[in-house]
This record gives C-alpha cells, sequence and structure tokens, in this order.
C-alpha cells in the first residue's frame, strides 16, 4: 500500500489507484476466471472485482471522505460527500477474457485529476485537470501532444445503439469521406481515448447518453480535455451540458470533419 500523506495531490491518488488495479489485471491475466452475468450480454470477472477492491482500499487510504462510484460495487462512502471519484476497473473486460490485452484501468475524481492505466503496456496517462502527461514504468512525465498525423479512428461498435435510427457508427464508416480522411479501428476499450490524447489515434467516437459521470468514460474525457483535444457530444453539445455521445479529436479540423459526417451521414 502506497503511504499518502496529507498533502498527496489528487493526480497522484488518481495514478496510483489506476496503477494499483493495473497490477491486479496484470497478475490474473491468463488464469481461468468465472464470468459474473450483468444482464443483457455484460459480465465481469474476478478480475474486475479483484482490480476494484485493491482501488477502492488505496482511495479509503488516502481520501477517506470521499465517495466512490464502482462499475462492480456501485456507490460506496457519504452520499453527501463532496467528491466522488469513478472507477472502471476494467475496461474490456470480454477482450480480456478472450485474452486480447487490449484493456484500461480508468479513476477519475469527478471534475477533477483522473489516470488511464494500460496493464500491459506499463504505461499510465493522467491528468490533474489542468494539463495531462503520460509514464511509462516509472519514467520521467512526458506531455501528452494529440495530432491527426495517425489518420486512424476508432469507433465504439458495441451495442446499445441508442442514437439509431439518426446515428449509426456503420454510417459513419461508410461515408465516402470517412474513407478518404481516415483508416477506422475497434478496440474496445476506453483506452482508445487515451491514444488519441497521446497522439496515436486522431479521433475517438461513441453513441450513449451523458458520458461525462459515466465510469467507462470519465477518466478518459479528462485525460483529452487536459491534453487539449476538441471533445463534444455525437451532436456537438458541450460534455457534461446534456451532450448525447461522444467525439474527442485531436484537432479542430479533424473534429469538424467527423461532425459534419455525423449530422449527414448519406
Amino acid at each position: 500500500m502506497i503511504d499518502f500523506c496529507a498533502g498527496s495531490d489528487d493526480a497522484a491518488v488518481a495514478t496510483a489507484g489506476a496503477l494499483a488495479g493495473a497490477e491486479v489485471v496484470r497478475a490474473m491475466y491468463g488464469r481461468r476466471l468465472d464470468r459474473i452475468d450483468k444482464g443483457a450480454g455484460d459480465f465481469a470477472t474476478a478480475a474486475d472485482v479483484e482490480a476494484e477492491e485493491a482501488i477502492l482500499a488505496l482511495i479509503r487510504a488516502a481520501r477517506p471522505d470521499d465517495a466512490v462510484l464502482g462499475e462492480e460495487g456501485g456507490r460506496r462512502g457519504a452520499r453527501d460527500a463532496a467528491r466522488q471519484w469513478l472507477v472502471d476497473p476494467l475496461c474490456g473486460t470480454l477482450n480480456y477474457a478472450v485474452g486480447n490485452m487490449l484493456v484500461a484501468v480508468n479513476v477519475a475524481l469527478r471534475d477533477g485529476a483522473a489516470a488511464v492505466a494500460d496493464p500491459f503496456s506499463g504505461e499510465v496517462f493522467f491528468t490533474d485537470g489542468e494539463a495531462a502527461w503520460v509514464r511509462r514504468d516509472g519514467s520521467e512525465d512526458a506531455p501528452l501532444t494529440p495530432t491527426p498525423a495517425t489518420r486512424l479512428v476508432d469507433v465504439n461498435l458495441d451495442p446499445p445503439f441508442p442514437g439509431a435510427p439518426g446515428f449509426r457508427a456503420v454510417d459513419l464508416l461508410a461515408h465516402p469521406r470517412f474513407a478518404e480522411r481516415f483508416r477506422p479501428r475497434v478496440v474496445s476499450t476506453t483506452l482508445a481515448l487515451a491514444w488519441v490524447a497521446a497522439g496515436r489515434r486522431a479521433a475517438y467516437v461513441t453513441d450513449g447518453g451523458d458520458l461525462s459521470g459515466n465510469v467507462h468514460f470519465a477518466a478518459g474525457i479528462a485525460v483529452c480535455r487536459a491534453a487539449g483535444c476538441v471533445v463534444t457530444g455525437i451532436d456537438g453539445t458541450p460534455i457534461g451540458r446534456g451532450a448525447r455521445g461522444l467525439v474527442a479529436a485531436a484537432d479542430d479540423e479533424t473534429h469538424g470533419l467527423l461532425m459534419s459526417m455525423v449530422r449527414r451521414p448519406n
């Protein structure tokens, strides 16, 4: 357990929490894990649960008065707590369960610091709410610099599709101008959001409701924003103000191009 002092900053807590969860995920990889059915085709594994417990223990030690909303354990802590942490201990559970290493561990303080850890690369992408960095296996922190140079756009194709028929990701992929400017990718984890911030993806697009307080997306959104990405809903509405879904782009031009296709998919 990391020994936090009272003056430890929230970015350090978020980063340590994400790394604690990542250590569990990495250690349990490859084991035969029972699936915990959550309905509608969704499930968790023992790795999800144990990673969340490791993160929760760290937050409790560092910020005992804060509440936590976890993907597996729900809300814990005082309901009137002024601060709340959002925890997704294993984003990409299906990937993980079939032996695919494309997963992320997400820890975010609502409207504050956040971290996204990649358990298998040794990287953690994090923000203090103002700037964003990546740390690789304990090396010196490097600032995140988004760029559209790769032309790769990650599109979430997992159901449900609440925006249909007005917005369907398959329509975006079939748009002639999409094929002219971009190349699609599907990794099925919000690690892709951190990759937008790091310049490894030009953009990320997903359907959905208001994702600002969603345990899956909060950390990635925070990292993207702090890195200087353009982040809105698929309708162009600012995240957190009734936006639906998410478009996170490396720059204004990429965002504008994608929005023109989203609004007029044919």
